[in-house]
């Protein structure tokens, strides 16, 4: 098996059937080790740096095991500067402990903890108005920035996490499925000691049927072969109390269009040659609102008589919703505990975006 970044192949070899994921994954973080050390990794950068990556593997890599893959651990002992490797390296705290993703003495004056829950919306509606796929891809994305070792707790509304714990379900409880936690989780009882900076705690998907948060619809009117009219109507089906921003609505029109001729009743739309599409921009667009856009297109005067049908694309659809989820995910308390007793702030915030939303034209 091998996988390949820039101009470098990584290949393994094996002598009886092993497992390929374990195998991939061990590649890609060999790559990042690399990077991490030589900041890109190219075939120049390998021939420079040959005892170092040479001590690199003998460390990451026992007798066919993987060891040690975390690059700021390995840097604690494996220094690139000749003179810092003078002076005899004993291992560090984090290659001994339990924990080998954070590393001892770390300290900051303000102890704060970002949690971002971010769910993307993947949605794909036919001509007919039906929705044929509809899913929710979440993450759980934490900056921390905590002295010493602490010991985070992260309480969730999820179903089978409360009932885990032996608490009641009752109220606003969701049912998440697919959960993968950090590689620092081995079940669904969220009590964990974070890295240092950024990384994802969590990723989750719901897979219940979600309506289209931005509805489009598109009616297309085509005159003598030498004119087209689009008319596009786009709503918000949210709350009032929430807000989409950097709307942006692509709507495919005919290959060698000229002349665009558009009109909105809010925001601005961009005519994009090289897109095939008109491109509809709105910054702010809050829940329960309606907005039309207008557009007529010249078309060339020869036409194919081929017979060949037109291909119809999709009209895409971006945007955020902050401070809003489509699973109804909740943080119910997100604590900190560390033996000097020191206070930290947490801070959550929500986020919705689209991932692949599609809509095909009417």
């Amino acid at each position: 098996m091998f996988i390949q970044h820039n101009n470098v192949f990584l290949l393994t070899a094996s002598r009886q059937n092993c497992n390929a994921a374990s195998i991939l994954l061990f590649l890609h973080r060999v790559v990042d080790v690399f990077k991490h050390y030589f900041e890109e990794l190219e075939e120049e950068s390998l021939r420079d740096n040959f005892v170092v990556v040479y001590e690199l593997l003998d460390e990451m890599m026992d007798f066919g095991y993987p060891q040690y893959t975390e690059a700021m651990i390995l840097s604690e002992f494996i220094k690139t500067d000749a003179y810092r490797m003078e002076v005899t390296q004993r291992p560090p705290m984090a290659v001994t402990n339990a924990v080998s993703w954070r590393s001892e003495g770390i300290r900051y004056k303000k102890n704060e903890v970002f949690l971002d829950v971010v769910e993307s919306v993947n949605i794909l509606v036919n001509s007919n108005g039906q929705i044929v796929r509809s899913d929710v891809i979440g993450e759980l994305k934490m900056r921390t920035f905590l002295s010493g070792m602490p010991e985070c707790k992260l309480g969730l509304n999820d179903r089978v996490l409360l009932e885990a714990q032996g608490r009641t379900t009752k109220g606003k409880a969701i049912d998440l499925d697919d959960i993968k936690f950090h590689q620092f989780e081995n079940d669904r009882t969220i009590s964990f000691i974070p890295p240092d900076g950024s990384f994802d705690l969590m990723t989750y998907r719901l897979s219940t049927q979600v309506k289209p948060l931005i509805w489009v619809e598109a009616q297309v009117e085509k005159h003598s072969r030498s004119r087209i009219q689009i008319t596009v109507k786009t709503r918000s089906q949210f709350k009032e109390r929430s807000t989409a921003t950097n709307v942006e609505i692509e709507v495919p029109v005919p290959e060698d269009s000229t002349n665009p001729n558009i009109r909105t009743s809010m925001g601005s739309v961009a005519y994009a040659p090289e897109r095939d599409a008109m491109v509809w921009k709105i910054k702010s667009f809050p829940g329960g609102k309606e907005y039309m856009c207008r557009a007529e297109f010249s078309l060339p005067s020869i036409t194919s008589e081929d017979g060949m049908p037109e291909k119809k694309a999709p009209i895409r659809v971006k945007f955020e919703i902050p401070y809003f989820t489509v699973s109804g995910i909740q943080v119910r308390y997100l604590k900190i505990i560390e033996k000097s007793g020191y206070q930290a702030l947490p801070w959550v915030r929500y986020i919705t975006m689209a991932g692949e939303y599609e809509l095909r034209l009417i």
